[in-house]
């Protein structure tokens, strides 16, 4: 079966064409940086408005490069939420053309669900499996039990950690996106040299919070001179991306090691972090944990996960109905309740 997928939750236009459960036919993905590069992070009218000028062109292209026909289509898949608003309604509203259009099954996607699912893309894994979705947008803790079986752990009181990245780098005037900018500079910079505080949350601990850190490096460079700053950027943003890599592999590490899981997938564009994916390879493989990432390009948000989900959609016989509505705020799967809240973690680092 061929699915045609389409995504659009926030600055990415999206479309790939996947065929079967790994074959990737296309996978088209018109970026916006240049254009919210100039303000540090989105802007939500101008992507929903760029979303409308590229979409028809970036469908065209991935039928062209998957040289397949619309009518050899077997279904149009589409992100209908978590996301924002005026993005998520003009794939949703494109999609809904196309399936109308061309007589094809439509199927709504979690965007949560594309990321944890991503990993499927590339290889074969067994469940049960820890999922962390670490973006831009979300920063989530899964149990996936199968496909279409999640439950919730823990999720983000505040920022994302992808957003607490731009938000660093925009202060810092580093510009956007500011995850891949931070990931190279760190790369010269001491982790050890700027401490930073760890959030340390009551109630349940698999929860996080990723604006203390970030205030603290405002405050940070509130006392520095601007030439003390250019000689101490890499050794700033070091600290600060150890810090928010030690809140996420602590909180992964503490679900995964008592729930008894063996697999962890990390997906989301934050996934593409080079010190985080050696981080969590690491530690988590001393405790007998296999840890697996996308590739970078199906980190970041993209189609042909949004395809792959709808594939394994369509294969259980699900359909939505052209009534279908986007939703800024959708949850996936079920709340785990209970047995999830065991007091405050202790972190790796007591800062």
């Amino acid at each position: 079966m061929k699915v045609m997928g389409i995504e659009s939750s926030c600055d990415e236009t999206a479309v790939a064409i996947v065929e079967g459960e790994t074959d990737i036919l296309s996978d088209v993905v018109a970026s916006q940086n240049e254009i919210h590069n100039r303000y540090g992070g989105v802007v939500p009218e101008l992507a929903s408005r760029r979303h409308m000028e590229v979409i028809v062109s970036v469908a065209e292209e991935a039928l062209a490069r998957a040289r397949v026909a619309p009518q050899e289509l077997d279904a149009i898949a589409v992100t209908c939420g978590p996301g924002l608003i005026g993005s998520l309604l003009v794939g949703l509203s494109f999609a809904k053309g196309l399936a109308y259009g061309w007589g094809k099954p439509l199927l709504g996607v979690n965007h949560l669900e594309g990321h944890l699912l991503s990993i499927f893309l590339e290889q074969e894994l067994a469940f049960p499996y820890l999922g962390l979705v670490a973006s831009g947008g979300h920063t989530s803790l899964y149990l996936v039990n199968g496909f279409g079986e999640y439950e919730l752990l823990g999720a983000t009181l505040d920022d994302a950690v992808g957003e607490a990245f731009d938000k660093v780098a925009k202060l810092l005037g580093l510009g956007y996106p500011g995850g891949a900018i931070i990931d190279r500079l760190a790369k010269d910079g001491d982790p050890a040299a700027i401490e930073f505080p760890r959030a340390s949350l009551s109630g349940n601990a698999l929860n996080f919070s990723f604006s203390g850190v970030k205030t603290a490096v405002a405050y940070f460079v509130r006392r520095l001179k601007p030439e003390e700053l250019a000689t101490r950027l890499a050794d700033l943003v070091a600290g600060f991306q150890e810090a928010a890599v030690d809140m996420l592999l602590e909180r992964a590490r503490l679900a995964a090691c008592k729930l008894g899981l063996r697999r962890v997938v990390i997906c989301g564009g934050v996934a593409s972090n080079s010190r985080l994916r050696r981080r969590f390879k690491e530690e988590l493989g001393l405790l007998n944990k296999e840890v697996f990432f996308p590739s970078p390009s199906h980190c970041t948000d993209n189609g042909a996960m949004i395809a792959h989900a709808g594939l394994r959609r369509l294969i259980k016989g699900e359909s939505s109905s052209l009534a279908l509505d986007a939703q800024s705020s959708l949850p996936l799967g079920g709340r785990a309740s209970g047995i999830f809240s065991w007091g405050s973690p202790r972190p790796s680092q007591n800062k």
